[in-house]
């Protein structure tokens, strides 16, 4: 999948762009608004970035828990060539290795809560001026509707494109969108999209 990044100053339209490329048949869970006004996000019918997104904590977990397996796996390969296991037991050898698999995932991700998201780290400067980036996950069928849409709307500013590895998540998202509107009618209640 590919995403693909834009930059606007007008809340009102960007939320006119999301209605456009959901009836373009471009799922709700693809499109995303990240923005630091997040009053205005309220008062616009948006699918807006999660906050704990707007961090590195997924990103710097990852790397903790590489880095976290790296050091349970030298625990236990010191004790097991040093002996130490056979004579005293592997039991406390194996709760240290899980102590230190998730010290180093958890440390990670902490520091990641600290740090923004490494892939909207390059927006800083433009959500600071209190501009706002709208971004679409898409894959090659969605990629034409994108582009009628945004042709449609000059002001939008392309902000970059990037590769990215989430269609399994994409289609799991638009599967349990799919659902949740089945659910919600079923109910008797309007869908978001009615």
């Amino acid at each position: 999948m590919r995403r693909f990044y834009y930059i606007s100053d007008d809340l009102d339209n960007l939320e006119q762009i999301e209605h456009e490329l959901e009836s373009g048949g471009i799922a709700r869970p693809q499109i995303y608004l990240l923005s630091n006004d997040d009053v205005g996000l309220e008062n616009h019918d948006v699918n807006r970035v999660a906050s704990f997104l707007k961090t590195d904590i997924v990103h710097l977990g990852e790397i903790g828990a590489v880095l976290g397996l790296a050091i349970a796996a030298l625990i236990l390969l010191v004790a097991h060539y040093s002996g130490i296991a056979a004579e005293v037991s592997w039991v406390p050898f194996i709760f240290l290795a899980i102590i230190g698999f998730g010290f180093a995932t958890w440390e990670a991700g902490f520091i990641g809560l600290h740090a923004p998201n490494v892939h909207f780290a390059r927006f800083e400067k433009a959500l600071a001026q209190g501009r706002h980036v709208l971004f679409v996950e898409t894959d090659p069928a969605d990629e034409k509707s994108l582009k009628t849409i945004v042709k449609s709307h000059p002001e939008l500013e392309r902000a970059g494109i990037e590769v990215t590895h989430t269609g399994a998540l994409m289609t799991l998202l638009r599967n349990w969108e799919k659902f949740r509107n089945w659910a919600l009618i079923f109910q008797g209640r309007p869908s978001k999209q009615q």
